[in-house]
């Protein structure tokens, strides 16, 4: 879709605008008149008319400007070869770099917010001994956050509290196996809430 140095080999081959009649090819050709003044930075190497078609067809626009045109491609082919292997050299370097960069970063640690509730057996049941038999499960990742007594009926109170763990170290298999071992205080548990941070 972008004009090319192909383009304008062919345009100045044609003499004269093409008849209304061939509509794709006079579009083609105001389009790549308006590209009159910027010709020159199209991308692509110029070639001899000839080159531009199938490979069978033999080339019959003149001889005189085929060897001009030779003459140019072995000139750009040259400057092109220098700036790829500078180019490959910056690549590479910058590769390099990028590479050292991102072995330096650390890497992003998968964490959520949980949010527990943990229900005693009756109204009897300490709930201050039990949200501390809940505090003192420590582990690698698991850090206990705020809590509160929210009520659930007939004068039984639950604990509400809040951990955040990394997805790799803890699960909440792990911690309701843990949490549900006190037996004396802890009926059951459930995860009332649970975030990807």
């Amino acid at each position: 879709y972008v004009p090319s140095q192909a383009d304008i080999a062919v345009f100045e081959a044609i003499a004269a605008p093409p008849p209304a009649d061939l509509f794709h090819a006079l579009r083609w050709y105001n389009h790549i008149k308006s590209y009159e003044k910027q010709k020159a930075s199209l991308p692509g190497v110029k070639k001899a008319l000839g080159k531009y078609g199938p490979a069978d067809v033999e080339d019959t626009t003149g001889a005189a400007t085929d060897n001009k045109d030779d003459d140019d491609i072995d000139l750009f082919g040259s400057d092109d070869e220098e700036e790829s292997e500078e180019a490959k050299k910056l690549r590479e370097e910058r590769l390099a770099q990028y590479e050292s960069k991102k072995s330096k970063k650390p890497a992003v640690v998968a964490k959520s917010s949980i949010l527990l509730d943990v229900k005693p057996w009756d109204d009897e049941t300490d709930m201050a001994k039990l949200e501390e038999c809940v505090r003192s499960i420590q582990a690698d990742g698991l850090v206990w956050g705020s809590s509160k007594l929210v009520p659930v009926g007939y004068g039984i109170k639950k604990l509400q509290i809040q951990c955040v763990v990394e997805d790799d170290k803890v699960g909440t298999d792990m911690l309701e196996e843990r949490i549900t071992a006190f037996e004396d205080y802890v009926q059951s548990m459930d995860v009332a809430a649970f975030n990807k941070i």
